[in-house]
């Protein structure tokens, strides 16, 4: 259990100094994490509502930050390369996230094809049906993701970084409410990098865990 955890806590940190510079991320990145909250609650009583929401408001608002608004040149606090972080990045990298995001984008296409999902389910008939089948494609998709990745960190690395990395996938809203619920009071007082950070990344390991 303590491997375990230790694993955890090094992914949780490295995830956040490496990819987490941006106030703004940090902002969609609570934005992403409520809603993700708002999902987990849903997908008791209704999965393809809970995947919608998911994937339309959490997974888009959590990947505009990384894309559009986190630094990509050399990192100084870190000292490292954009390409060195995105080598040893263990979940999903950039290259990872845009095969992952098209196969999202692109999964309606096989819906709209077959509307019967290849005989599992009844064709739908008005819109409220069509969202429901979507959202269990795209609940389907998401389970899929996290699957593939984890038994993909089982051979390459060991079980243990790929559980570790399965449980802060699944965890990361409630760890990222916890760690980013300040960002967007920073960003609209001004200033665009998180200055703890900058100022002393072994300072903010302490206060994050």
């Amino acid at each position: 259990m303590r491997n375990f955890l230790d694993t955890l806590r090094i992914q949780r940190w490295d995830d956040h100094r490496y990819y987490h510079h941006s106030l703004v991320n940090q902002s969609l990145h609570l934005l992403s994490a409520v809603s993700f909250v708002i999902a987990y609650m849903l997908i008791y009583k209704d999965p393809w509502l809970g995947a919608l929401i998911g994937w339309l408001i959490s997974m888009t608002s959590r990947q505009m930050g990384h894309f559009f608004f986190e630094p990509r040149d050399y990192d100084v606090v870190n000292q490292a390369t954009d390409e060195y972080k995105e080598a040893i990045k263990i979940g999903y990298n950039i290259r990872r996230k845009i095969v992952l995001m098209s196969i999202w984008a692109l999964s309606p296409v096989l819906l709209l094809a077959d509307p019967t999902m290849f005989g599992f389910v009844s064709a739908p008939r008005t819109w409220i049906q069509f969202a429901r089948h979507l959202g269990y494609l795209w609940l389907a998709v998401g389970v899929c993701g996290l699957i593939f990745r984890t038994v993909q960190l089982f051979l390459t690395r060991d079980v243990m970084t790929g559980i570790a990395w399965a449980t802060k996938i699944l965890t990361d809203p409630f760890h990222d409410i916890k760690l980013y619920y300040r960002a967007p009071l920073q960003l609209v007082r001004g200033g665009l990098i998180h200055r703890t950070l900058t100022a002393n990344a072994e300072d903010e390991t302490v206060e994050s865990f």
